[in-house]
């Protein structure tokens, strides 16, 4: 059996043998480098290395081992998800693109009906008012034709009741209507 020095050196000081100089004082130098130490120093560095070995290898190895497949497993599942919800959110902004297309198509096509037929509206309405405005228009045209005519039936008696009286003040004669008539009628004429 490997015993470490300063345990051989206090059991035979207890028993009553001679220490020896070195393991007394410690005077070869660090114990852990002293080669008379080796053997003692490598069993028990084996002892220790197959303890952590087992311990490591029995239960700290499978719970780190579970830790990185459950997260591995967590990752793959999370991937999965993002990828699904990736591929909804595409389809979703697809429909989207597409409603709003389809409503700018809509809102153009009525905007086009409502335009048409406040177009019609306002030609339908500008034919009425042309419509009324000539029928206007040919009223007082008429009226006007009526005017002149009846003016220009009356001329002949204003001139003739003009002549008459012209010639009166500056002759100092009275002509009778139907001289009068003729003196118009042959101004006229020329």
């Amino acid at each position: 059996m490997f015993v470490t020095s300063a345990f051989a050196a206090s059991t035979e000081a207890a028993a009553g043998t001679q220490v020896p100089a070195e393991a007394a004082g410690h005077e070869g130098g660090f114990p852990p480098f002293n080669p008379h130490y080796f053997g003692s120093q490598i069993l028990w560095l084996a002892i220790t290395f197959g303890i952590f070995y087992l311990i490591i290898s029995r239960a700290v190895a499978p719970r780190i081992g579970a830790i990185l497949e459950d997260r591995q497993d967590r990752i793959a599942r999370d991937l999965d998800e993002a990828s699904r919800m990736k591929a909804e959110s595409d389809a979703a902004v697809a429909a989207f693109e597409k409603e709003l297309a389809d409503a700018r198509a809509k809102a153009s096509s009525i905007a086009a009906e409502a335009g048409a037929a406040v177009k019609a509206e306002a030609e339908k309405e500008r034919a009425a008012v042309e419509a009324s405005l000539s029928q206007k228009l040919a009223a007082a045209e008429q009226h006007i034709a009526s005017i002149k005519s009846a003016a220009l039936a009356e001329v002949g008696s204003i001139a003739e009741e003009t002549v008459t009286e012209i010639v009166r003040q500056v002759v100092g004669v009275e002509l009778t209507s139907a001289e009068a008539a003729a003196a118009v009628k042959s101004a006229a004429g020329n």
